[in-house]
């Protein structure tokens, strides 16, 4: 195996495995104080639904009116699902904003786990880049020898052209997923998967109000 594939197949160990440690990180240090304000919401939930007689059905009826959107749709934000989301929005610069440490030492920790792994990352896709970039160089080169053309050399205007057509089918394909899953509508979706490649990241979701 080539030495470049190999540093390739470790950072993508390194990346990975230093994801689910910060996951495991954050999970331990905001998961209880998330559970414990869930728990203080409910006392305070069924406290008003008995003070004013409403039903727990009507509550969660006007909950959904309110929010625009099914309430906790998400589950528990804290868990190990959602530590490594937010690890993953952190390492990749795209902090979305929906996910936020709330104590302290989460916020520390993000801090710290940000100055480590983004530049990890960086060096990850860039180790990416250059595979992908041999990898478009020889299917380029095999379409123009079908193509019989007189020259067979790779342009940077090959390039940006193949890289736009993958950029494309990417995001098309993405937002299909998304509309599907998420019960988005398929421009709202694209919407998210452009902000999400260019790792803009906005603070909701396109059903968010």
């Amino acid at each position: 195996m080539k030495k470049q594939n190999v540093r390739t197949l470790s950072l993508i160990v390194g990346t990975f495995t230093y994801l689910l440690v910060g996951a495991a990180v954050f999970d331990r240090l905001e998961s209880l104080t998330a559970e414990h304000k869930a728990s203080i919401l409910s006392k305070i939930e069924k406290q008003w639904m008995a003070k004013h007689g409403v039903s727990s059905e009507d509550y969660r009826i006007m909950e959904v009116i309110v929010l625009g959107g099914v309430p906790r749709k998400a589950g528990k934000q804290w868990k190990f699902a959602g530590a490594l989301y937010y690890a993953t929005t952190v390492l990749t610069t795209i902090g979305y904003g929906h996910s936020t440490p709330n104590t302290i030492q989460g916020k520390i920790f993000t801090v710290i786990y940000a100055v480590v792994g983004i530049p990890l990352c960086l060096v990850l896709f860039h180790s990416i880049g250059e595979r992908l970039n041999k990898v478009f160089s020889m299917i380029i080169r095999g379409i123009k020898k079908i193509l019989k053309l007189k020259s067979v050399d790779v342009t940077d205007v090959d390039l940006i052209l193949a890289v736009t057509t993958c950029s494309t089918i990417t995001i098309t394909a993405g937002a299909a997923v998304f509309s599907s899953i998420e019960q988005w509508t398929y421009f709202d979706s694209v919407y998210y998967c452009v902000i999400t490649l260019f790792t803009i990241g906005t603070a909701s979701s396109p059903s968010s109000p």
